[in-house]
């Protein structure tokens, strides 16, 4: 085992860790104060986060929206994909901080329009993630893995362990999922899914819509959502060539 590898496994055994802690006091006492900030929320915040997640996840599971020009990288080392790999987080990262910074500056409206935008970056980062790490996104099946990494990074603590399950035996949940990737679209909880990415995330885009103070929030806060998510990427692909690479 080289030092780059030694260097992945205990990052990858911290990350399980990290994954399954369980929720602090601090974290209780702010999910009840969510609760009663997002009672204060518009319903039209609640209506254009929710949309913008079911469209998410019809393009990604049925459509060609996400597809970029990221060339499929097979048979490469580690170290390797993931120096390619760094250089595409920053890239989003620095689009993810503009946009939220050019949306925030605007106020309540176009802070509405950050949502289906920040979403757009996200995925466009995972399709181009699972191509360098070797995954061909054709295949719906790896659409729903990217599916998982998103569910991973953006929930709260049990719904967090379901994911971090998913992932680390996803091996075993290819085989049992439909030839039909429609038929699994009907399947989906659509509104679960929306309703965690949304408690995740909804104090900092609310302060996204203030005036001129909302440019520096949404900067910082989608620029962080990109760190979490690809923090999420590279570990569970990771975990993923690992298991590939153990089988005899």
């Amino acid at each position: 085992m080289t030092s780059y590898e030694e260097k992945v496994e205990r990052e990858l055994q911290r990350w399980e860790r990290k994954s399954l802690q369980p929720s602090s006091l601090t974290g209780k006492f702010a999910k009840g104060w969510q609760n009663k900030i997002n009672d204060k929320i518009p319903e039209r915040f609640h209506q254009t986060v929710a949309e913008s997640v079911k469209y998410m996840m019809r393009a990604t599971i049925l459509g060609s929206d996400y597809l970029s020009n990221q060339k499929l990288i097979l048979e490469e080392p580690l170290q390797m994909r993931e120096e390619l790999l760094e250089k595409r987080i920053q890239m989003y990262k620095r689009t993810a901080a503009l946009e939220g910074a050019g949306t925030g500056a605007g106020g309540i409206l176009l802070g509405l329009a950050d949502f289906p935008l920040l979403l757009s970056i996200k995925m466009k980062f995972l399709f181009d993630a699972a191509k360098i790490y070797g995954f061909d996104v054709e295949d719906y099946r790896e659409r729903l893995f990217l599916l998982s990494i998103f569910q991973l990074a953006f929930s709260k603590e049990d719904k967090k362990r379901d994911a971090l399950y998913k992932i680390t035996s996803w091996n075993k949940e290819m085989e049992n999922l439909p030839n039909d990737r429609s038929s699994y679209m009907d399947s989906i909880n659509w509104k679960t899914f929306q309703l965690e990415y949304r408690d995740f995330i909804d104090l900092p885009k609310t302060l996204q819509m203030i005036p001129g103070f909302g440019a520096l929030v949404g900067a910082v806060a989608n620029y962080n959502y990109l760190d979490i998510l690809s923090y999420h990427t590279k570990n569970s692909f990771r975990h993923r060539l690992n298991q590939i690479n153990e089988k005899p």
